[in-house]
């Protein structure tokens, strides 16, 4: 069965209202931005979305929120969406907040068949409440479940038709671990090429983790913080 796609509105054609999504990235780079548009234009609700960041109020899944599509935001890092911001104070959007090294283990658990892992983050902090504590060679860890995503959605530069890909610089970021990680993985890439032609020493991501790809189209790669230096 081939796993190429047309584009991002097939790829994504299945996903239903209530779905739990990965989406990689961090900050705006590596986000899968023809995926996001399609999630939009389908009018997909009751979303619970896995993802480093909640994007921007205009762009990323910042435009998700502004259509109130998502329900529940697990996240390390909202500081730069206002209307996350205000769904959140509102009670309108549920949020899971977790140290960054968490929601990357996570990830890694579930890619790796693992239920859970045992980590130092977070204890004797609101983010272990509720949660159970061991002692491990007098030092104390928290239990963490694997995550549980019916898609995970990545963005990466260059794939072949088997799902083999490889990314760029930073926009690598969460997007190897979380393509592990969803029952289903959804890859856009810039581009798409025939199986064999890319170089095995250099693919990040096997093919055997992804399950549809497609080359996506009109990039727009904003920069969320742009610094500069006086010349």
């Amino acid at each position: 069965m081939s796993k190429v796609f047309q584009n991002a509105a097939a790829a994504i054609a299945d996903i239903q209202d209530g779905a739990t999504l990965m989406l990689g990235g961090f900050g705006l780079c590596g986000i899968p931005e023809n995926c996001i548009s399609a999630l939009v234009q389908k009018k997909v609700k009751g979303l619970t979305c896995i993802s480093n960041n909640a994007g921007v109020d205009d762009f990323g899944i910042g435009l998700m929120l502004q259509q109130k599509q998502v329900k529940k935001m697990i996240s390390s890092y909202v500081g730069e969406n206002a209307e996350f911001e205000r769904q959140l104070l509102s009670g309108e959007l549920e949020v899971e907040l977790i140290p960054q090294g968490t929601l990357a283990t996570r990830c890694m658990a579930a890619g790796y068949g693992m239920p859970a892992v045992f980590t130092p983050a977070g204890v004797d902090t609101e983010v272990a409440d509720g949660k159970e504590i061991r002692e491990f060679n007098g030092k104390r860890y928290l239990l963490e479940y694997a995550f549980d995503a019916d898609f995970a959605i990545v963005k990466a530069w260059k794939g072949d038709t088997m799902g083999n890909l490889i990314f760029r610089g930073t926009a690598r970021n969460f997007n190897p671990l979380m393509a592990m990680a969803g029952k289903i993985t959804i890859a856009e890439v810039e581009e798409l090429v025939p199986a064999g032609e890319l170089d095995p020493n250099h693919i990040h991501t096997p093919g055997i983790y992804v399950h549809r790809i497609f080359q996506g189209v009109d990039y727009e790669k904003r920069i969320e913080q742009r610094t500069i230096s006086k010349s």
